[in-house]
């Protein structure tokens, strides 16, 4: 896959530098006018250069990809220059520096029990544990009744970006299908940047880019998002009109596991309307807990 290092230099950082450039014009960036015609989208390497404080060639070669040592404060100045947010700056700063770990298999992920004990007092509220490329290891029925029953998947299937853009409810269920696709490309593409050989990863963006077009344009996109809380909107089947908080909560000592949890407005007809899912999804049963060969 292209956007993962090899031995052709570092691809996700040449992608993600290029993709930050062509968004913002030099007079965002506070440049003065320049005459003549611009052939490129967005700044010149050159007048990234000068923003950062950089040589043009230093730049170049970053750009492409190339083995630099870059320093601190370079990186910093280029998160200014290019106007990055707090999550796409630390971004950079991973892409930039990888971690030089052998390339094999990662071990098998599991959920850590006392994760999985909150997770079964959730009773009447949609939760789920998600693991490595958004992998779903563990959902209670609430959230199987809002989503799908992911235990009914073999385990490799257990994926929320498989989900958002492979199973055809997904596109109903989410009152806005495009932000909520978009923010799960971005989502993986973050995990990318922490991750760039895990070769599931790249099995799973092969797959989602050959199936479906828009997932293909997107991550060409290298937009990044940290999705730690935020509302989503639902057009459930069976409930209707569904408006809940979500948030994602991540263990001290486990940044890969993250249990997401959604919530309704005391007293509003969301809340009413997971009464409603809660009583057609029959008696509480604990979540099946998926341990997903990685």
């Amino acid at each position: 896959m292209s956007d993962h290092p090899s031995a052709g230099g570092n691809n996700e950082l040449r992608e993600f530098l290029r993709s930050r450039r062509a968004r913002i014009g030099p007079r965002e960036a506070g440049l003065p006018p320049q005459p003549g015609t611009r052939r490129v989208p967005g700044l010149r390497r050159e007048e990234v250069a000068l923003l950062a404080g950089v040589s043009v060639d230093y730049y170049i070669r970053l750009e492409r990809g190339r083995d630099v040592n870059v320093s601190e404060a370079v990186l910093e100045a280029l998160a200014r220059a290019l106007r990055l947010d707090d999550t796409e700056r630390d971004h950079l700063f991973t892409v930039a520096r990888p971690a030089r770990r052998p390339s094999r298999p990662m071990p098998p992920q599991r959920v850590r029990p006392g994760l999985y004990r909150v997770l079964e007092s959730l009773g009447e509220t949609p939760a789920l544990i998600l693991g490595h490329r958004m992998d779903v290891l563990a959902a209670n029925r609430m959230a199987r009744a809002l989503y799908t029953d992911f235990d009914a998947l073999p385990y490799r299937e257990r994926n929320m970006a498989r989900f958002v853009f492979l199973d055809e409810t997904a596109r109903t269920l989410y009152a806005d299908w495009e932000a909520s696709a978009r923010g799960t490309v971005a989502a993986l593409h973050l995990y990318a940047g922490r991750h760039p050989r895990d070769r599931r990863l790249a099995e799973l963006i092969g797959e989602l880019s050959l199936r479906d077009g828009d997932f293909r344009r997107w991550w060409a996109e290298h937009d990044v998002q940290r999705r730690t809380y935020g509302t989503k909107r639902y057009h459930h089947p069976l409930v209707g009109e569904l408006a809940l908080n979500y948030e994602a909560l991540t263990p001290d000592g486990d940044p890969d596991q993250t249990l997401a949890v959604h919530t309704a407005e005391p007293g509003s007809p969301s809340e009413h309307a997971l009464r409603l899912l809660s009583s057609w999804t029959g008696e509480p049963a604990g979540p099946d807990v998926a341990r997903l060969d990685t």
